[in-house]
């Protein structure tokens, strides 16, 4: 009885902070937004060098797209005639980086943690769209146009949103916070409820064993078990930190994330439809060892 009611604490404080931290965090992202003109973003990322990447693996970091909106906007970048670096260092930073995995790992994990994960994933982003620019990768993007399209909320009413003033930017930033929220609720609370149960039940002689930071081999199978485990940012945080306090080390935790977030078999699907095989091959190359060395780094420096 004492484990149910537990788990059951477990499920609702850990729901009602993600909760808010969704909203809150999305509604400060769509008010930076709001600020920050999208040709001039398009014009920044068109600059040559390194330089271009970092503007695009900080544009991926402002942005908190699912795969279906990265993808249509990567293939507009690549349209637009944005270098393919810089696509790329967007395209890997876009769900690493995402703000509600950035909000969720400094509110539970900690400000340390969270400044850590930011650093290593935005080197990896800048450092491997800037490496695949330079071995001529752009020649496995396939010549297609697709629709800008979104499956992470519903459609909005359009409105000149520089204009208005402060209060009803901030009325429409929750506003849009909640309509990115309800398509996505169910995937949270599946996320919360599986933590729950891992929290509640599974023995952690059995994570200590698997997962542990005794087990040399934990982080790079992490980064595989992240990808079936994936369904979307707010579902692996909850499932990961209910392994951590189970024993599992942070870093195979942080590894298990990007795995999940950055190989999800929905976006890899997209992208296979834009990039040829040995494209798609490389990010997901790009994306494990940006898994692997984040977590035996993490290991080592927390």
């Amino acid at each position: 009885m004492n484990t149910l009611i537990e788990t059951l604490r477990y499920f609702v404080l850990i729901t009602i902070e993600l909760i808010a931290l969704f909203l809150l965090i999305s509604a400060l992202v769509e008010i930076v937004l709001m600020y920050v003109p999208e040709e001039k973003i398009r014009r920044k990322l068109s600059g040559a060098g390194v330089f271009g990447n970092i503007i695009a693996a900080g544009f991926g970091a402002l942005t908190p797209f699912c795969a279906c909106s990265t993808i249509p906007m990567t293939v507009g970048f690549l349209n637009a005639g944005v270098p393919f670096g810089s696509t790329i260092s967007f395209l890997i930073a876009s769900p690493l980086l995402n703000p509600i995995i950035l909000g969720m790992l400094g509110a539970m994990v900690g400000i340390k943690a969270m400044v850590a994960y930011f650093v290593i994933a935005f080197l990896c982003s800048v450092l491997f769209g800037y490496l695949l620019e330079k071995i001529g990768a752009r020649k496995y993007v396939k010549n297609v146009r697709l629709k800008p399209a979104s499956c992470c909320a519903g459609s909005r009413e359009v409105v000149d949103k520089r204009s208005l003033p402060f209060r009803g930017k901030l009325k429409v930033a929750f506003a849009g916070a909640w309509e990115s929220l309800r398509p996505i609720l169910g995937y949270l609370l599946i996320g919360v409820a599986l933590g729950a149960g891992i929290y509640g039940y599974m023995p952690q002689d059995f994570v200590m064993k698997i997962a542990g930071p005794d087990n040399p081999f934990a982080i790079p199978v992490a980064a595989v078990l992240g990808i079936p485990l994936y369904i979307r940012a707010e579902t692996a945080i909850p499932i990961g930190l209910a392994l951590m306090g189970k024993g599992m080390s942070i870093g195979a935790v942080i590894s298990l994330i990007i795995g999940g977030a950055g190989m999800a078999i929905p976006e890899m699907t997209l992208l296979a439809s834009i990039f040829r095989k040995q494209l798609v091959a490389m990010i997901v190359l790009v994306i494990f060892l940006t898994a692997v060395v984040s977590g035996y780094l993490f290991n080592l420096l927390l």
